[in-house]
């Protein structure tokens, strides 16, 4: 069982598995800024990989659609050619007919050019701090298996740890993990995305898997650096655990 990820930037990754070729949050605008109920978010690097030069995307796995920083206006646009979108309940009435609304642990599977099942397991986040929800709105995660449900990787989407990751590694074994890390803090001193702290304590929760740190570089809201977050693995001799992504590069990884 292999995969390959290509990191586009931010928490954009294209991930082919099982014969399926999926895309986490587009994020596909040039560098900009954007203003939105009083916050104010300055993208610094465009895209890697052009929305145009991604080709064919079986489904975009959306952890959210209210951010620019997790769904661009590129990205936006990029969903229409998408043959699949997975989100929040609240982010598919908000997108309407072209995205499916999934619970935490809801499962849906999808078929691969190889004849393969792919497993996608709607997973519970929490965009920052207990008591953010009302302000930050609905997040989801995604597990994707292909022999069962969540055996593969397993994709944070925009949270921090707390109980509901953990009850993720509770219930499935990813070889693969990839978190949406950088701290980012768009509205105060606590972070709404992983720190590092959150990143080992998610690597001790899945102690089977490799961890990629994605949604860490390109806005400067992002307060720790992909740099930071391998020093940071590195200080406690956990180096062997991560796997780093070149943007534009294509990585494969063996899963089995």
């Amino acid at each position: 069982m292999e995969a390959a990820l290509s990191l586009i930037g931010g928490p954009s990754v294209l991930i082919e598995l099982g014969g399926l070729r999926l895309l986490t949050d587009p994020t596909f605008d040039a560098p900009g800024r954007y203003e939105a109920r009083g916050i104010v978010l300055e993208k610094t690097r465009g895209p890697a990989i052009a929305a145009e030069a991604v080709g064919p995307v079986d489904a975009v796995l959306l952890s959210h659609d209210q951010h620019f920083d997790n769904l661009d206006r590129a990205g936006r646009a990029f969903l229409e050619s998408a043959g699949r979108v997975f989100t929040t309940g609240a982010g598919a009435a908000r997108l309407r007919g072209g995205a499916t609304g999934l619970a935490p642990w809801e499962t849906v599977s999808l078929e691969g050019r190889d004849g393969a099942r792919l497993f996608v397991t709607a997973t519970p986040a929490r965009h920052g701090p207990p008591g953010i929800e009302p302000i930050s709105g609905d997040v989801v995660g995604f597990a994707l298996g292909l022999e069962q449900a969540g055996d593969a990787i397993y994709v944070s989407g925009d949270t921090v740890w707390y109980e509901g990751v953990a009850e993720v590694a509770r219930r499935f074994r990813p070889r693969l993990v990839i978190v949406f890390a950088g701290a980012a803090k768009p509205r105060g001193p606590f972070h709404v995305t992983m720190d590092n702290n959150d990143a080992i304590e998610t690597a001790h929760a899945f102690p089977e898997a490799r961890i990629v740190a994605v949604h860490n570089d390109g806005w400067v809201h992002f307060t720790e650096s992909q740099e930071d977050f391998v020093q940071a693995f590195a200080t406690l001799g956990l180096e062997d655990r991560v796997a780093t992504l070149e943007p534009g590069r294509r990585a494969a990884f063996a899963l089995g």
